[in-house]
Parts: C-alpha cells; structure tokens; sequence
C-alpha cells in the first residue's frame, strides 16, 4: 500500500472539479486535487520516490512499488513556459516524501490567467485501486490524499 500525502497547502475538491477535460474525466489516472493558497509556496514530494519527469510546471515520483504520482502545478501552466516556477531537485533524484520538489507563487499563476488548481494523480492505476480518495477540506502539505493498493 502506497500513502499518498498532499503536496501542497490548500483545500481538496477532487479530479471532477478539474476545468480541464483530461484530468476531470480522469484519462490521466485516478486521483484527487488541490486548490492552493494563493501565497508562494513550496509543492512537496507526495511519496518516498525517485524524480521520473522533472517540468516547471509538473513533476512523476515513482516509489519502490512502481507507483507514479503526478503532480500538476495549475492547468495549462506549461504555457508560462517555466516563468514562476523553480526546480529543487532533478530528474533521477530520489526524493522523501515532504521534501520541497518545486517553488511557485498560485496567485502569479491565476494573475497570469491560468488556473492554480493542481491534480494529484495516481498514473496508470485504476479507481478501484485507490481508497480513503480526499475530495473535500482543507489540507497542509503532508496529509494523506489517498491510499494505493
């Protein structure tokens, strides 16, 4: 069993409030989303994990189980083309869970027009694989989003 930790402060309100087709009709993956703070923060890793996919706006930790997790900073964020956003760490690293991945500001995103919402994706996992999914309330960086079996 994978636990799957918020990466961001915010509040859940679940993939089915996701304004973008592909992450709401979950053809990404099942899993959940945060509306953050808007206030610079840090995205932290969700899992203990090696860095698989490394964007400004998106970044795939995989554990020992093989479980990938996306986290998506906003939506259509790669538009900003990295404007924004800082790496912390490197594709190929191995990262705790907590430990600071990426540094944004969700409020220059939404000024940038572009929504701050960010999914948390369980990649390539089927619904039914996951539990406890948390859709609703506020969440600090940390909290279980999800188990996966």
């Amino acid at each position: 069993m994978t636990t799957v930790t918020s990466p961001l402060v915010g509040r859940a309100i679940g993939l089915a409030a996701v304004p973008d087709p592909v992450f709401s009709g979950a053809m990404v993956g099942p899993g959940t989303a945060i509306d953050p703070v808007r206030e610079p923060s840090e995205a932290v890793s969700p899992i203990d994990g090696v860095i698989v996919s490394m964007h400004p706006h998106a970044f795939v930790v995989v554990d020992g189980e093989g479980h990938g997790v996306l986290t998506h900073l906003g939506i259509d964020t790669v538009q900003l083309n990295g404007q924004g956003f800082e790496l912390l760490v490197n594709k190929g690293d191995t990262v705790t869970r907590g430990q600071a991945v990426v540094r944004w500001n969700p409020a220059e995103v939404e000024a940038a027009g572009k929504s701050p919402i960010c999914p948390i994706v369980a990649l390539e996992a089927t619904a039914d694989s996951l539990s406890d999914v948390v859709e609703d309330g506020d969440v600090k960086a940390g909290d279980q989003l999800f188990g996966w079996s």
